[in-house]
């Protein structure tokens, strides 16, 4: 059976809950959801949904850095928007960031997100 190893990189804001920001097994890095909060000071950034979206990348980038991996190891990601309508600022934003082999990615509308964040995006990634 592979070693579960937890995750907590020294860059990422604190947890809003009892998680983990990723936990690895085998060749597989789990990243839980990430929301637009500031690594500085714990709290939601403001703005559209690009100003919101380049803040979750930024937090995903820094579980991936962490652990020595680029969005390009991502295998899968799934995007949770509170409003479908703002689809396209965030595949704006997200083209920024999965440049080249591009992951499996789901997208769901959601009721509502922790702190009132209109997006929230997690991955799996591949070492």
């Amino acid at each position: 059976m592979a070693t579960k190893t937890i995750i907590k990189p020294k860059n990422s804001p604190t947890a809003v809950g009892p998680y983990n920001h990723g936990v690895r097994v085998g060749d597989l890095l789990f990243c839980a959801g990430q929301i637009p909060i500031s690594p500085a000071d714990g709290n939601l950034v403001t703005g559209d949904i690009k100003v919101q979206t380049e803040r979750v990348l930024e937090n995903v980038k820094a579980i991936l850095d962490d652990q020595g991996l680029t969005f390009a190891h991502v295998v899968k990601s799934t995007v949770f928007l509170t409003d479908l309508a703002n689809f396209a600022g965030m595949n704006e934003v997200y083209a920024k960031y999965f440049t080249e082999n591009f992951p499996a990615r789901s997208t769901i509308q959601v009721a509502g997100l922790p702190k009132a964040a209109t997006v929230e995006i997690e991955v799996i990634a591949h070492y």
